[in-house]
């Protein structure tokens, strides 16, 4: 009987079998790729069969060589062959090699018969179904299916699988401290090479605990991370918050305002948009980042909200130019209106309250105080100083080295000796970080002590604040909203700059050890007597009163801007409308 496949000879098959590219028949891609055997993408792809893999799977050879011979690829399914002499008898000392003669020469002599004609690839069909098979069992030889195992079995995989995905997705932190410190002349070995990611470059990256030593808030002091909207004139100005450089609500204020002037001349209005509209939004992301470095202080809050109305209050038809040169200009007049001319009022009204052989009684640093003092000092007023200062930042020292160069006669002393030296007081005068709607008083850590326990004394407490310090904020107890500074500044116990540090050195590795770093705390309404603001002394009741008459000032100029504006709408309608009809 003719038939193509009897043509192939067995050197042509084994050719084929073993992977040979230039033997392959033509009709092998078309026919294995129409069944779905081989990559549509790819014609040039070869099964190659790997022979080892395949001898030492004894099981699968004689599977697919007795499903052969027992008719399992006969006619019924459409298989090779289906008389007795196309069976081909499993092999047992031949190898691969004898058992692939077999199957060649029974493809060979034995065509279907159930076909007239066939093309090779009917052939080449069979040979690589049976190497798919054989290479398949091979690889899965002594693996479980989902089915033969037990139920405990499948948990314990579930639960494997769950840790390996969880290994993959955390980063490998045991395995990093566990690395030993290498040298980093050493030179790598091949297998390390290969498991590197780096180009022939061994690296060891030791591993420290993390701790905030250098003092500062290490998350907003890493100006590589920053934001690329960010001004250079603001990243400055973090790191000078984080390190506590620039310190007190009267300067920080300064220090923000002159740097936001500097981002309004800097800035440019995007297309398809106002200046009105877009600058409130990069000023957000500075002042975002200002509050990472250091949280930000009442007065900078208001004078940032002050500065946002006046940016709201920027007509449409104002060129970019002119809108900066106002903005500029109305930052210069909120710092000399409510900063520099204000404290000079709060001296002039201070003044009235220190008389000749006073012993005035003050606690860390408050630039107003100071003012105060020496301008007593230059009219000739005879009065005496008791600075009182607090660990860890020991602001007094800077007013006493001041007053001291002045030629003011001062004693200094530390925040527990206050009951000692209050027996001579005659006034106290204090600073202010801000004042809240029901009177209470927002300053440095140990002024409400101070303030106590000079009320109990029966001396007066006069505090020295300016009125863009109020807010609207209530607050009952230090812990509702303060500022935690660096807890290693408590391990310092010395009095100089050089650093000392104390028993508390090694709190790090002591986990139940934590400590505390307040920076403000509050003082009660009724042991203050006075305050003594720009505006002149008011009781701590009547600042409510006076933050709310601020507010009602700006929605009445906003009310009368917004009503011009909406006058110059209804006119230009109008004008539009008469020009439509005249048409």
């Amino acid at each position: 009987m003719d038939h193509e496949g009897q043509s192939m000879s067995a050197s042509y098959e084994d050719q084929w079998l073993l992977g040979s590219s230039e033997s392959k028949p033509k009709g092998v891609d078309n026919l294995s790729r129409s069944r779905g055997l081989s990559d549509p993408g790819n014609k040039e792809k070869k099964t190659v069969i790997n022979s080892a893999s395949i001898a030492t799977s004894s099981k699968a050879i004689k599977r697919i060589s007795g499903g052969i011979g027992a008719g399992g690829v006969g006619p019924s399914s459409g298989g090779v062959g289906s008389s007795p002499s196309s069976r081909v008898k499993p092999s047992t000392e031949g190898g691969l090699g004898k058992d692939k003669k077999q199957l060649t020469e029974t493809i060979s002599a034995s065509p279907p018969k159930s076909s007239k004609r066939q093309s090779p690839g009917g052939n080449a069909l069979f040979v690589q179904t049976a190497a798919t098979t054989m290479m398949t069992s091979a690889n899965s030889t002594g693996k479980k299916s989902m089915k033969e195992m037990t139920k405990a079995e499948r948990r314990a995989l579930q639960e494997r699988q769950r840790a390996e995905k969880a290994a993959r997705s955390s980063p490998n932190t045991a395995a990093s401290k566990k690395a030993p410190q290498t040298n980093e002349n050493v030179t790598p070995t091949p297998s390390e090479k290969a498991g590197s990611n780096t180009s022939g470059q061994f690296e060891t990256i030791p591993v420290t605990k993390k701790s905030n030593v250098s003092g500062g808030i290490s998350k907003g002091t890493n100006t590589a991370s920053a934001p690329k909207e960010i001004h250079p004139a603001v990243l400055v100005l973090g790191l000078q918050f984080a390190e506590y450089k620039i310190c007190g609500a009267n300067a920080r204020c300064i220090a923000t305002l002159t740097a936001f002037k500097k981002v309004i001349q800097d800035y440019k209005t995007p297309n398809n948009t106002t200046l009105s509209r877009h600058l409130q939004t990069h000023l957000s992301a500075q002042i975002n980042y200002l509050k990472n470095a250091r949280p930000m202080s009442v007065s900078m809050g208001n004078a940032i909200r002050h500065i946002k109305w006046e940016i709201s209050t920027i007509g449409y038809d104002s060129s970019d130019n002119e809108a900066k040169e106002l903005l500029c200009k109305k930052i210069d007049d909120f710092i000399r209106d409510r900063i520099t001319v204000s404290d000079q009022m709060i001296v002039e009204h201070g003044l009235q309250k220190i008389q000749d052989g006073d012993v005035i009684l003050t606690y860390a640093r408050s630039s107003v105080v100071q003012e105060l003092l020496l301008k007593a000092h230059a009219k000739g007023i005879k009065f005496r100083v008791i600075v009182i200062d607090s660990r860890p930042r020991l602001e007094g020292k800077k007013l006493l080295k001041c007053l001291t160069e002045a030629g003011i006669n001062c004693t200094y002393a530390f925040l527990h000796a206050v009951g000692f030296v209050l027996r001579d007081v005659s006034k106290v005068f204090l600073g202010a970080h801000a004042f809240m709607s029901n009177g209470t008083l927002y300053s440095r850590v140990g002024t409400a002590l101070v303030a106590m326990m000079a009320k109990d004394n029966h001396i007066p407490v006069i505090v020295c604040c300016e009125t863009y310090k109020f807010t609207d904020r209530v607050q009952l107890d230090s812990f509702v909203m303060n500022e935690q500074g660096n807890p290693n500044e408590l391990v310092n116990i010395s009095t100089s700059i050089t650093s000392k540090p104390g028993q508390l050195a090694g709190w790090l590795q002591q986990p139940d050890l934590k400590l505390l770093n307040l920076m403000y705390d509050l003082t009660p309404s009724q042991y203050i007597t006075t305050v003594i603001t720009e505006i002149g002394m008011i009781p701590c009741t009547s600042v409510p009163v006076v933050s709310l008459r601020q507010d009602f000032k700006r929605v009445q100029v906003s009310a009368v801007l917004q009503g011009t504006y909406d006058f110059f709408v209804f006119i230009n309608k109008l004008k539009r409308t008469k020009g439509a009809s005249s048409t």
